[in-house]
């Protein structure tokens, strides 16, 4: 088992601890999203939708993803969709592939969509757990901030993203990335605006996305996304 860096180490204890994080299979949430980046994709914004993901996996459940009242589904690098009766109603294996070519430049269909925020919500609710992946390599990059790198096969924004924590609480701060599915141009500084508690354990509950200038600060707008996390709890058993 590889080293876990120091500020790594404080992060994990901050958000409950190593083995907490060992431990847990799933988490559900109740999540609303709006801004920019859903105007740029032609998709509605997210109002109250349920989430659930796999804490070990990239598998992600998010329902309604688009107006049918359709559930969007992750399984690692591909997406699908359900009816409400839960019977698939279309796939698109490999989805980055066809990211951001084409018509995906000026609109997102709902398969589009679910990869997209599957894949974001499934990193951003489960982070804590990432840091114990041994496929991630994790260093110490400064006081208080870890550079990641991830491996090909876990769906993400980039393959290099930097994690900027509090000194004093050990909590994450700031998030920044490229969004590659959108464009190189979606650079990004993903900042945690609040965290809430769920039996003591506290989660990143406003995220708010906006550019990000050239010395890693994030601009004053336009807010890309913004993200707030109504309820979050993480439970013992693996999603089916």
């Amino acid at each position: 088992m590889s080293e876990i860096p120091v500020t790594a180490r404080r992060a994990l204890e901050a958000y409950g601890g190593e083995s907490f994080w060992r431990q847990a299979r799933s988490i559900r949430a109740i999540v609303s999203a709006s801004g920019l980046a859903f105007v740029l994709k032609g998709q509605r914004p997210f109002h109250g939708i349920s989430v659930e993901c796999d804490v070990r996996e990239p598998l992600a459940s998010l329902t309604p993803v688009d107006a049918a009242g359709s559930s969007g589904v992750l399984r690692g690098g591909d997406a699908f969709l359900e009816n409400p009766r839960g019977r698939e109603i279309g796939r698109r294996e490999n989805a980055r592939t066809h990211f951001p070519y084409g018509r995906r430049l000026f609109w997102w269909d709902s398969l589009d969509q679910t990869y997209f925020a599957g894949y974001a919500l499934w990193n951003y609710l489960v982070f804590p757990a990432l840091l114990l992946r041994e496929d991630i390599r994790w260093e110490d990059s400064g006081p208080n901030c870890l550079i990641a790198t991830f491996p090909g096969h876990i769906p993400t924004h980039s393959p290099v993203q930097d994690f900027l924590f509090d000194p004093s609480s050990g909590l994450l701060r700031q998030h920044n990335y490229t969004a590659e599915v959108m464009g190189a141009w979606a650079r990004a500084a993903n900042v945690i605006v609040e965290h809430g508690t769920w039996n003591g354990i506290p989660y990143p509950s406003h995220r708010r996305v906006t550019p990000r200038k050239k010395d890693g600060s994030p601009s004053g707008g336009p807010v890309l996304i913004d993200l707030i996390i109504h309820d979050w709890e993480v439970n013992p058993a693996r999603l089916p």
